[in-house]
């Protein structure tokens, strides 16, 4: 039998997609595959282009290689564009001459980017931000400069002002409309990423018409806007959107929209029945999809016509999360609350730069869609409750406070139906995960090899471990939980075998419990649990196996290779001769200092062979390590309660210090954060602490398990009313409990959360002692706190300790690689490929 013959012309993300999914359905045997690529190499990840310039390559980013197509019988043709589609004769035409006949073509041709009319936008150094030519154009460039705008604020314009951050150019970006990423956020969503942007640097300008790009005065060009302003710059991105590259179909009568695009049906057929479009060239019902995720789609559709089944294009979401600039953004459905009778709740935190927006419909009972920005952990859970039209709970704000909503049982998966879509980038469902376990399918390995799903975003991770776990317990299979290969046991297992048999070294336990050698998830996690319980010294001989790299040279390793070096200022008090010294230090070794949130001194830049210096010079000013490198009690923050302000009702600084004093040192699965507030005005913000202590007239109020970071969460009211030493007893409870019962690495917030029966019954353990094991929490917390030592101390103390803290193992020379520029009077890493020697003093940035 002949082979029909199918013609791509694209090899982009969805071109090649569609050649993956007709060869994962073995059809390659059937048909003869061709396609061409009109750049120098076949498909690569344009999604993930802005990492070009933080180190990855352009084979970093390929899809796919030549060996591969040839391996599945494709052949390919690069660097020849198709400039004519013969459809009586069904055969296309390269600028090569090269002829091919088809049977069937599929035009992936994908988009071009838009270049707005300026007078000027053709100059040397004016780029466009598509392909890894235009990169390897705006690097050339970049090389050559120290200022750059970007003509753009959405997606794309906010991933190239990545790309110039990173080259170390000072960055603007220009935007036309009154807001960053008009498309996908509100005005609250938008204001808060213009702010956090801002923050790290970046120049934003919103509601600005670029009218001419001209020679500049003291910088190679300038932009005129047309408000009469201007801004100097050395080079120019433009990112102002794309535009469906439909020429080809439009030469040759194929039908397109009257604002472009190639007119598609629910087949994705083109107006000629033997030509299909996907992607961002396709219009489908009026509307071009701008995200690849829908070309996906499509391109499965195609695949599916082609061999005979009945599969339709719905459209598709057009909901994406993405971190922008180091920002968390996600937007969902109907973000801009376009739907008649839609209604919102909205959720603002300007200290911990978190905004939240759902919108719902007139009735309150669906999702419609929502905005994140700052914190975007409630995204999976949004996405399925919108595209599965899951009811809503009576007071939908909730889902604004709480990112636990699937866990908790309120949307969990039992809750959905097969149909659902659980991984959006390969369009997985519910019931494929759930057949594939029937069959077999029985770990998350064997699920992502048969279906792809996690492999794309990887936001699907969790629910789909959810799913399989559910799956396999209902087929009466023991779902496996295991801390790894080398331990039989879970952490919580382990935490009682070690603090029962009294086990003190890593090899004990796995010579009498474990297999084999151990790997980098049973080390830590032993060496956390042990740590918790002992508190023996990590850089002994038995222990320093287990640590990472910041708990080896007691210190927070930084991008630059060198480490920060943080003391103990306990309740945030210090003498002004501590203070002194601590200035002296950074003087001496040319130290960046930064006031933390949690009311101690950060000194950034210390090389490795300079650490125990420092810390003897700060250990004799009588200072102690703040354990910032360890998972351990960080700080206890304070207001300066009735000491001063009027406000106060108790010594919240005084009670801050006693309390640090107590738990300094006490490791646990993750760092944990105290707050002391003098009275009910919460200044010291305890409530948003792992440990929070409240002032009142009528004694302490405890709240437990609050966070705030990526994640916030409101700490619970544990306890009203104490005297110091009841509180203090409570505490020791809940934290040894927290130590023997929590997994590795996680937070008190996300340990409360999953704890069954979650406060009321961790009440029941500690208030209570409904367990009878108060008596042990307690004299377990005592016997570990009590071998505290400033590990500073003793590893200054040890000639053969401090044989570690240099940088090459045969000299005691430094890093002289390193290279810095002073911001504000204080030095910060070189930016990388940064350019410093033409740039303008007045920016107050002088080259070191």
């Amino acid at each position: 039998m002949d082979k029909k013959r199918i013609v791509i012309i694209g090899n982009g993300m969805v071109g090649h997609r569609f050649i993956e999914d007709i060869c994962d359905k073995k059809r390659n045997r059937e048909f003869e595959i061709i396609t061409f690529s009109e750049e120098p190499r076949l498909a690569y990840n344009r999604v993930k282009l802005s990492s070009f310039f933080s180190g990855k390559t352009a084979e970093d980013l390929m899809l796919t290689s030549g060996n591969d197509y040839t391996r599945q019988g494709v052949k390919y043709y690069l660097n020849e564009k198709v400039i004519e589609i013969k459809r009586n004769n069904k055969c296309i035409v390269t600028n090569k001459g090269t002829e091919v006949f088809y049977d069937f073509l599929v035009l992936a041709t994908g988009s071009y980017p838009f270049v707005p009319s300026i007078e000027g936008n053709d100059q040397t150094h004016c780029h466009v931000y598509r392909t890894i030519e235009d990169l390897e154009g705006i690097r050339s460039s970049g090389e050559q400069s120290n200022v750059g705008v970007v003509i753009g604020g959405g997606l794309l314009g906010l991933e190239a002002a990545n790309a110039l951050q990173h080259m170390g150019l000072d960055t603007h970006v220009v935007e036309f409309s009154a807001r960053l990423m008009a498309v996908q956020l509100d005005d609250g969503g938008s204001e808060l990423l213009k702010q956090k942007v801002t923050a790290l640097g970046v120049k934003i300008y919103t509601g600005k018409t670029t009218k001419a790009i001209v020679v500049g005065d003291n910088c190679r060009y300038k932009l005129k806007f047309e408000d009469g302003t201007e801004l100097e710059t050395d080079m120019v991105v433009f990112s102002a959107g794309i535009r469906p590259q439909d020429a080809l179909a439009k030469a040759h009568d194929i039908e397109v929209g009257e604002h472009g695009g190639i007119v598609i049906n629910d087949a994705c057929k083109t107006s000629d029945n033997a030509i299909y479009a996907i992607g961002e060239c396709a219009l489908w019902r009026g509307r071009v999809y701008g995200l690849v995720a829908p070309g996906y789609q499509m391109a499965k559709v195609v695949v599916a016509q082609l061999c005979g089944e009945d599969t339709v294009f719905k459209g598709a979401d057009m909901s994406t999360k993405l971190k922008l600039l180091g920002v968390d953004v996600a937007s969902i459905g109907d973000s801009q609350s376009i739907t008649p009778g839609a209604q919102s709740y909205t959720f603002s935190d300007g200290i911990e730069q978190v905004y939240k927006r759902i919108v719902v419909s007139e009735a309150g009972d669906k999702l419609l869609g929502a905005v994140l920005v700052g914190d975007v952990e409630s995204y999976q859970t949004l996405l399925l409750t919108m595209l599965n039209e899951l009811p809503l709970p009576e007071f939908p704000s909730v889902l604004l406070l709480s990112n636990s909503t699937v866990d908790t049982g309120l949307f969990g998966v039992v809750n959905l139906h097969d149909d659902a879509q659980i991984c959006s980038c390969y369009d997985v469902s519910k019931g494929t995960i759930r057949n594939l376990v029937a069959q077999g399918c029985t770990s998350m390995a064997k699920i992502k090899c048969e279906t792809k799903a996690t492999t794309g975003c990887g936001g699907c991770s969790s629910l789909i471990k959810k799913i399989v776990d559910g799956e396999l317990i209902s087929l009466g299979h023991k779902v496996n939980n295991n801390l790894c290969e080398h331990f039989q046991y879970t952490r919580r297992e382990l935490v009682d075998i070690i603090r029962v048999k009294k086990i003190k070294t890593f090899s004990y336990l796995l010579e009498n419990y474990g297999l084999g050698l151990g790997c980098d998830i049973c080390k830590p996690t032993v060496g956390s649990i042990l740590a918790s319980f002992w508190n023996d010294y990590v850089l002994e001989n038995e222990h320093i196996g287990l640590q990472d790299t910041n708990d080896i040279f007691l210190g927070n390793m930084q991008k630059d290779g060198t480490y920060s070096v943080v003391p103990r200022v306990a309740g945030g008090e210090i003498m002004p001769d501590k203070l002194i010294a601590l200035g002296q230090v950074a003087k001496q070794y040319n130290l960046y200092t930064k006031i933390t949130g949690g009311q101690r001194i950060d000194l950034f830049g210390a090389q490795l062979h300079q650490l125990p210096e420092i810390w003897k010079v700060l250990v004799d000013a009588g200072f102690e390590t703040g354990h910032a490198y360890g998972k351990s009690l960080r700080t206890v923050k304070s207001c300066v309660g009735s000491t001063w302000c009027r406000y106060g009702v108790d010594d919240s600084v005084g009670f801050a210090i006693e309390v640090e004093e107590r738990y300094k040192g006490l490791r646990s699965p993750h760092k944990i954060k105290f707050a002391v507030s003098g009275c009910t005005r919460e200044c010291a913000e305890a409530q948003s602490k792992d440990i929070g202590m409240i002032a009142t007239e009528n004694g302490w109020n405890l709240y437990v398990c609050g966070n705030g970071g990526m994640r916030p969460r409101h700490g619970d009211l544990f306890a009203s009313d104490l005297d110091r030493e009841t509180l203090i007893k409570y505490i020791d409870r809940v934290l040894m409990f927290y130590i023997r019962t929590a997994d590795h690495l996680q937070r008190t917030s996300v340990w409360l959360e999953s704890l069954e029966g979650g406060l009321d019954y961790l009440k029941q353990v500690v208030i209570e002692d409904k367990l009878g094991i108060a008596d042990e929490l307690e004299k377990e917390l005592s016997e570990s706190l009590i071998n505290y030592q400033c590990e500073w101390k003793t590893t200054i103390e040890s000639p053969e300790r401090l044989k570690r803290f240099r940088h090459f193992i045969n000299s005691m020379e430094s890093d002289n690689s390193l290279k810095y520029v002073t911001v504000r009077g204080q030095k910060v890493p070189k930016p990388v490929s940064i350019k410093l020697e033409n740039i303008n003093r007045d920016k107050g940035i002088d080259q070191k």
